[in-house]
């Protein structure tokens, strides 16, 4: 809530007159197709706000998330909340996820008013809830809500290239059971650790089915991994002497995968179980039962516009100005929300932001100078797309 009412302050200071609403209030937002249920809105308001323009120009979005992952409890070196400046670098959790994306489209907004600057197009401006964790809605409710353009940017951390393309993702959690303990009347028990390995091992079998299968988009011709699998956590027990020496009965795996713009979710999802069914099956000595599989944050789809689109073009050559070479145009390589401007409202996007690190780790940071280029070609971009008089 603070974030976000410091955002509409910032732009009553500009002289627009912003949005602050709840999601709850939307009109058709929990009855629209994509929206994912059991998310907590308290406090949690969207900003949108909208400068008309003279007329006869085209009209852009400048969208960013205003929510961060949590700071985690990996050893930050720097204060997480501090935005904390070495150097080139701020640090701070959200300062490259992204935080940085929202002040360069303040900053577009604050100078298209200080500079007098007046478009013929409207100017669109909004920081959403709810992106991160395969969230969503904020940025579904945006659009219900009527804050729409003929183009948008969305600013992620896009390492400075144009991104007209997202990876789907999918993210399961298996959990893993035998019998444990470190005494017995025969073999040492070795709880779930066997059947831990032996998934680790069979992982690899996945992995390749997925190269081999996945039709690889135009986007991504360049990855040497256009369709990663991976294993994002592993738990058994907490860690310390002040637990027992015990081999784990239980062992949570989270595996995450990714896909290609136009790939299906049941499409993949079948592919999943006939390896997992199959992996179980191969070692009935190990799996006295099933592991359980659930799926706890929404399917998010691949999406992609054409490499041709008007958007990609002018940003492109507003870009090549102000870097001094042409910027790389390819797809993001993680999934976001900008399939909801792509397939549910048939809205051109592009990511466009700044470079940084440590993006959802400890000590996460974003480049000043980065930041300044992009909103160097951000506002030559408006200037150019909304039609400067």
């Amino acid at each position: 809530m603070a974030c976000q009412q410091h955002v509409a302050g910032f732009l009553r200071g500009c002289g627009w007159e912003p949005c602050v609403y709840g999601l709850d209030e939307v009109v058709g937002l929990k009855q629209h197709p994509l929206y994912w249920n059991g998310r907590d809105y308290t406090n949690r308001p969207n900003v949108g706000a909208r400068r008309k323009g003279t007329g006869g120009g085209r009209s852009l979005l400048l969208s960013g998330h205003i929510d961060t992952v949590p700071r985690g409890t990996q050893p930050w070196t720097r204060g997480a909340f501090g935005s904390q400046i070495e150097g080139n670098r701020i640090y701070g959790r959200g300062s490259n996820d992204m935080k940085g994306g929202v002040g360069t489209n303040l900053f577009v907004v604050e100078a298209v008013e200080r500079l007098g600057i007046h478009l013929r197009g409207d100017l669109v401006f909004e920081t959403v809830v709810d992106e991160e964790f395969g969230g969503v809605n904020g940025t579904l409710a945006g659009r219900l809500q009527g804050f729409n353009a003929d183009a948008a940017i969305i600013s992620e951390p896009s390492f400075l290239r144009i991104c007209p393309a997202q990876r789907g993702g999918r993210t399961a959690h298996i959990s893993l059971r035998a019998s444990g303990g470190v005494l017995s009347d025969g073999k040492f028990p070795a709880g779930v650790v066997n059947q831990l390995t032996h998934l680790l091992v069979q992982l690899k079998s996945f992995t390749e089915q997925r190269r081999q299968k996945a039709r690889v988009h135009e986007m991504y011709a360049h990855h040497a991994d256009p369709v990663p699998v991976s294993i994002t956590k592993i738990f058994t027990s907490p860690w310390g002497t002040g637990e027992p020496i015990t081999t784990p009965e239980v062992c949570k795996v989270e595996m995450y995968w990714q896909a290609m713009p136009g790939e299906a979710q049941d499409a993949i999802e079948r592919e999943f179980f006939a390896w997992f069914d199959a992996m179980v099956a191969s070692a009935p000595e190990l799996f006295h039962m099933r592991p359980a599989v659930e799926f706890p944050i929404r399917w998010l789809p691949g999406s992609s516009i054409l490499r041709s689109e008007p958007l990609v073009n002018e940003l492109s050559e507003c870009a090549t100005r102000v870097l001094g070479h042409e910027p790389p145009i390819v797809g993001i390589e993680g999934p976001c929300d900008m399939y909801v401007f792509h397939q549910a409202f048939g809205i051109p996007a592009v990511l466009w932001g700044a470079k940084g690190g440590n993006t959802h780790g400890a000590d996460e940071y974003l480049e000043i100078d980065s930041a300044v280029a992009a909103a160097k070609t951000l506002l030559s971009f408006v200037c150019r797309w909304c039609e400067a008089a």
